[in-house]
């Protein structure tokens, strides 16, 4: 098993009120009366009370081309990872030189040399740390990162791994697009990055109680699941004015669908039922997604809690979200030591990510 040491989610300084984002996007958006009526219903409904945003609000009215916001994500976005980075190091009392394995996760921007790269220079990574950049996971990219990280860890088991996600997702918003995704879109998303420190289970931090009073948590095991004939219902559709989403209405119905039979099948390997883990670490995909896992598992509201707290707080922040969730979960969880914990995310595909997790400390 692999360890998790740290986990340390960052979102950008400029930060609004759900009511003011909606006041100046929905201009931008929607310019038929009508259509802005409904955008306003959509924020309100989004279960969102504040996001942080990577530009000042009054700056995305300006930014309409391809070549415009990628230039803002590559640059702020190197810039908001390399803090999650040096807070989940410095967390974990790892220096820079000490990562082996850096994976780097986002779906709301591109950059060659990828972000890994980018961040390698400035925290200061040694020239020979082995990188897994990744693009195109999505939502999913924070849980399936976590996976990816551990299957490494397998096999380097003295290895130190660095997982780094981050994305400003408010770059992607299309002018003068009031189709519903765009809408939907324009009142969920967030900005944020989030890092991770993962130890193999022979590195000296693997030991239970090697770093700290904050809680951590053991990699037990990983899922991965594509659901058939879905890969029309997330996604992005790439056009001269960026990332404009894909977001079918059914995805909710979806994951009720197959998600059960995954998490069965995950925690029967291990002897273990739903009603035997007390954590749930659920991203934070929208109030229906949320609504969907609860329902489909036969979950408490107090099981979705910390995935409710991170959506109100923050928004959806795509592969960031289910990191912010469990750093949120560690901080606060009252299970007992060994106490299992599922973590999940979903994204384009559909595809869906699961990681068995078992708490330490507390």
């Amino acid at each position: 098993m692999s360890r998790v040491v740290s986990v340390e989610a960052v979102l950008p300084r400029h930060a609004y009120a759900q009511e003011t984002i909606t006041a100046a996007v929905a201009p931008l958006v929607a310019r038929d009366p009508a259509r802005a009526a409904v955008l306003r219903r959509l924020h309100r409904s989004a279960g969102v009370d504040k996001r942080h945003l990577v530009l000042p609000l009054e700056e995305y009215a300006g930014l309409r081309s391809m070549g415009a916001t990628n230039a803002v994500f590559v640059r702020e976005g190197t810039l908001l990872a390399e803090e999650a980075c040096r807070r989940a190091l410095a967390a974990a009392g790892v220096e820079p030189g000490e990562v082996d394995h850096v994976f780097a996760t986002s779906v709301t921007g591109v950059a060659a040399p990828s972000l890994d790269v980018l961040l390698s220079e400035r925290l200061g990574l040694r020239g020979d740390v082995r990188r897994t950049p990744s693009f195109g996971l999505g939502c999913a990219g924070g849980a399936g990162g976590l996976a990816r990280v551990h299957d490494h860890l397998l096999g380097h088991p003295g290895d130190v791994s660095l997982l780094v996600a981050v994305e400003l997702c408010s770059l992607t918003l299309q002018h003068d697009d009031d189709s519903a995704a765009n809408m939907v879109a324009s009142g969920l998303f967030g900005d944020g990055a989030a890092a991770a420190v993962v130890a193999g289970a022979d590195h000296p931090l693997a030991r239970a109680g090697a770093v700290g009073p904050r809680r951590t948590a053991q990699v037990v095991d990983t899922r991965s699941a594509l659901y058939p004939g879905t890969t029309d219902a997330l996604g992005w559709e790439v056009r001269d004015t960026g990332f404009a989403i894909v977001l079918s209405a059914d995805l909710p119905d979806l994951l009720g669908a197959h998600l059960l039979a995954d998490v069965k099948g995950l925690l029967a390997e291990h002897g273990l039922t739903p009603a035997d883990v007390p954590s749930w670490v659920v991203h934070a995909g929208g109030p229906r997604v949320i609504d969907a896992v609860r329902d489909a598992l036969g979950l408490a509201e107090d099981d979705v809690r910390e995935s409710r707290a991170s959506l109100a707080g923050a928004g959806n922040l795509s592969s960031v979200s289910v990191l912010d969730v469990l750093a949120r979960t560690l901080d606060g969880s009252t299970a007992p030591a060994g106490a299992p914990a599922v973590l999940m995310a979903f994204g384009p595909g559909v595809s869906c990510e699961l990681v068995l997790l078992r708490l330490e400390g507390g």
